[in-house]
Order: structure tokens, then sequence, then C-alpha cells
């Protein structure tokens, strides 16, 4: 484990997967798995891909926002993608949705976007990305922030899939990203120390 931390001091995140440690400080990441959609010398921004909002599905917050729908609403819910501005949403999307003026490229076949015209087409039979989720606020990092977290066993690093970005079985997506790094949760310690 101690490669994958030294590394990451030389190589941004971008597009990875953060999976608290037990025992994390903040009860707010708490179980959490945290997808990095940036990661530079001077910050690093994530959304949490597994805390849903219970009861609020997308398309109940696409009406209360009037976005009108073309499709029968899936049953997909909004999540708490971290906690700072949780009054602004996040949509995390596959690439065959962009917006030229404000789809941030995240990753190979991965965007971002902020504005209303992703909750339009997400409402679209035609313009709707093939896999979405929509996020009420994000985590959020300052300089070397994020790396003294990585330093003091806050976070492991995984790579991240499909399943684990978009998948609506959000109660089981840590353990599956701890089994995805060989690791079951009973292994792990919830006190990080130093060799």
């Amino acid at each position: 484990m101690a490669s994958m931390i030294e590394d990451s001091e030389h190589e941004f995140l971008t597009g990875r997967l953060l999976v608290a440690m037990p025992g994390i400080e903040d009860e707010r990441f708490e179980r959490t798995v945290l997808y990095l959609c940036a990661h530079d010398e001077e910050q690093a921004v994530g959304l949490a891909v597994n805390r849903p909002v219970e009861g609020l599905t997308v398309f109940e917050l696409l009406e209360r926002l009037g976005v009108k729908s073309e499709i029968e609403a899936p049953r997909d819910l909004v999540l708490l993608g971290g906690p700072l501005e949780r009054e602004r949403g996040f949509v995390l999307h596959t690439d065959d949705f962009n917006s030229p003026d404000s789809t941030l490229p995240v990753a190979e076949g991965l965007g971002l976007t902020a504005t209303r015209d992703v909750l339009d087409a997400m409402a679209s039979q035609t313009r709707r990305p093939r896999r979405s989720i929509l996020a009420l606020g994000y985590a959020g990092w300052g300089p070397g922030q994020l790396e003294q977290e990585l330093r003091d066993n806050v976070w492991l690093i995984c790579d991240a899939d499909e399943g684990l970005l978009f998948d609506e079985d959000h109660a089981h997506k840590w353990t599956r990203a701890l089994a995805k790094l060989g690791i079951t949760a009973d292994h792990l310690s919830a006190s990080a120390g130093r060799a």
C-alpha cells in the first residue's frame, strides 16, 4: 500500500476513486466512495457516488426544477456529492452527451456538466446520456490537502469503472471498491499507523 501512496504524490488522480478508510474522522465521509473529477497542484474536486438522498429521485428533482420529461422516469436517486455547495447540481455522465461550452471532460468516456442543458438532456429521448448520476454538492481540497490525507491513510485509491460509478446498488459500492483492491473491510484497521 505504501507504493500506492508514494505514486499518488507524483501523479494526479483525476478519474480515480477514493475509498474511505474505516474510522475516518469526518463522519460525512464514512464508507464513502468518491470519484475525483479534477486533481492538480491547486485543488482536488470529487463527487461521492454512493450517498443517495433518500426518497428523492432524479426525475422528482427535475420536475421541481420545471424540466419536462419526454421519457418514463427511471427511479435513479439523487446523490449527495459532498458537503460543499449542496444547492448546486453536478451531473457525471458518459460522453455521448456533451455541451461544448460547459462539459468538462474528466476521463476517457466521461464528462461532468453542471448546467441546465444536461438536465434537459437527461429528460430527453434522443439526447439522454447512456449513463449518468446527478449529485448535489461536492467534496473539495485545497493545495496539498488531499496528498496529506493520502499520507495519513485516510483514503485508498481505486480504479473507477462504470458499475462503481453508475450502478444503483449504493449500499455495497464501498465493499465492492475494497474488493476490487483485493481487500475486505475486516482486514482494515480503523487507526492509521506508521512504519
